[in-house]
């Protein structure tokens, strides 16, 4: 295996995931593990690093390596302490985080804040930042759905606003740990079930408590398959989200990031809703952010 020049990672929760990046910028190896930040103490990134990419560390120099996302937060490996906004997404300074092997040079990125509403991000900067190095000129919203789904609003290369819904986490929650455990699947899908909850909850988002547990009665008395009660409760979850950040996607252009088949599902709702909306498929921004960093620190450098 060819030794990388730098190793840009991005470390999540619940994964951990690297490039080992060669001399012209091209891609030697992609990486990953089940070692997220949410199961490790301070003291276990290192070996968890190394267990990945012991073998791409040139034996006779530092190689660096940038880190985007959780192994900068406080319980992770040295917190990176948040920048502002408004600011250039992954443009603030790295923080250096303690490695024992000789081989190692490892900075954190710091994740975003905003004042009020007070709300935090950490690692989905990094891909906002892989996709305006692509698309530079682009002003309006980005949505990152997931567990923690952020709208972004973007203007000018700069973050001027942003906010985090928890639908995903909600969604977890409800399914599993609620009553409506008992009448929701784990797998499956009703598209028309989606639909009828999602326009239920955009029209009328302050009933969304009552409209939740009418899933179970549905189940009980209608004998609501399963999987449509799945999909409507994910239907009236994204769309009391998208009743409540029309701020965020009226009258400008959205782009939506994320896994292909939540992503669709955000965009079939803006556009129930007449939003102009549309979804970035590039495979790796979280990479191109980290590349976009790192050519910056370099070029600081010289």
């Amino acid at each position: 295996m060819q030794q990388a020049s730098w190793i840009a990672v991005d470390w999540g929760t619940s994964n951990l995931r690297l490039w080992a990046i060669g001399p012209e910028g091209q891609v030697l190896a992609e990486r990953s593990s089940a070692d997220g930040m949410g199961g490790l103490e301070p003291d276990r990134f290192e070996p968890a690093l190394l267990a990945l990419a012991g073998d791409l560390l040139a034996p006779e120099r530092k190689t660096d390596v940038l880190i985007c996302g959780m192994a900068g937060a406080r319980q992770g490996w040295v917190e990176a302490p948040y920048a502002a906004v408004p600011c250039a997404p992954a443009g603030g300074a790295p923080t250096p985080a303690p490695a024992r092997d000789s081989r190692l040079s490892v900075r954190i990125l710091p994740g975003l804040s905003q004042a009020g509403p007070a709300d935090v991000m950490r690692g989905e900067e990094t891909q906002i930042a892989g996709f305006l190095a692509g698309h530079p000129d682009f002003n309006g919203t980005l949505c990152l759905p997931g567990t923690h789904t952020k709208w972004v609003r973007v203007a000018d290369g700069r973050i001027t606003r942003f906010r985090t819904a928890m639908t995903g986490e909600l969604f977890a929650l409800l399914s599993t740990a609620s009553v409506l455990r008992h009448s929701v699947s784990i797998e499956g899908f009703s598209e028309a079930a989606f639909l009828d909850g999602f326009d239920q909850a955009a029209a009328s988002p302050l009933t969304l408590a009552l409209d939740l547990f009418s899933i179970r009665p549905a189940s009980l008395l209608a004998d609501t398959a399963p999987e449509a009660s799945r999909a409507r409760l994910s239907g009236l979850l994204i769309g009391a989200e998208l009743a409540s950040v029309r701020d965020f996607w009226d009258g400008c252009p959205v782009v939506v990031i994320g896994t292909a088949a939540l992503s669709q599902r955000y965009r079939e709702g803006l556009h129930r809703l007449g939003a102009e909306a549309a979804i970035s498929d590039h495979p790796a921004l979280a990479l191109e952010g980290l590349r976009a960093a790192h050519a910056r620190f370099a070029k600081e450098k010289t």
